[in-house]
């Protein structure tokens, strides 16, 4: 549950002021379809974060345990710091748009999540808990909290937003799960 809980705090927060609630904001003004862009955010997101999580078990399985817990602390604070740059929507001239609200969203998400910092921290919590199955569930959901207000609320809600206030919060729990993850090495140890 632990892995849950983190999967979808973290990714729920990261996604505040990233480019996929950017995404999901031109998405509702061009379709004006609210379930269909859901459900292709739910798709692309679970498809993108099951390879992700997936990559992130293999990873902490092949590397020599000792080693995992500072790289993971190292991609946390990684993160963190990225989490620190805002991000650009970049969605208008998509060659996708013609082919629905469904299709356009699920394959537009896909790929502006390939090596988004949503990915990255994905594969690191995958990395970090023993539980691939909760850490893509936590991550979409939390990816569809995120993104479902902004879909729902439109312009509204994201003119209200202090999106640098979001973005500082997420890096500093970034910084925290770094932390987390290095005291709870030198106990074990």
């Amino acid at each position: 549950m632990d892995a849950f809980l983190a999967s979808t705090v973290a990714v729920a927060i990261a996604e505040i002021g990233d480019k996929t609630q950017l995404l999901s904001l031109f998405l509702v003004a061009r379709y004006a379809k609210r379930l269909p862009i859901i459900l292709g955010i739910f798709l692309a997101t679970i498809l993108n974060h099951a390879l992700s999580a997936w990559l992130g078990a293999w990873v902490a399985e092949w590397l020599p345990e000792a080693w995992l817990p500072w790289i993971l602390a190292t991609s946390f604070i990684a993160i963190a710091l990225w989490l620190l740059i805002p991000d650009k929507d970049n969605s208008e001239d998509s060659r996708f748009l013609g082919m629905g609200a469904f299709m356009a969203t699920t394959i537009m998400f896909f790929l502006a999540e390939i090596g988004d910092k949503t990915q990255v921290a994905t594969v690191v919590l995958a990395a970090r808990f023993e539980a691939t199955f909760w850490v893509i569930m936590g991550t979409t959901l939390g990816m569809l909290l995120a993104n479902i207000p902004v879909i729902m609320a439109g312009r509204w809600l994201v003119e209200r937003l202090p999106l640098a206030t979001a973005r500082v919060a997420a890096s500093i729990l970034f910084v925290v799960l770094a932390v987390v993850t290095v005291w709870a090495t030198i106990m074990n140890s």
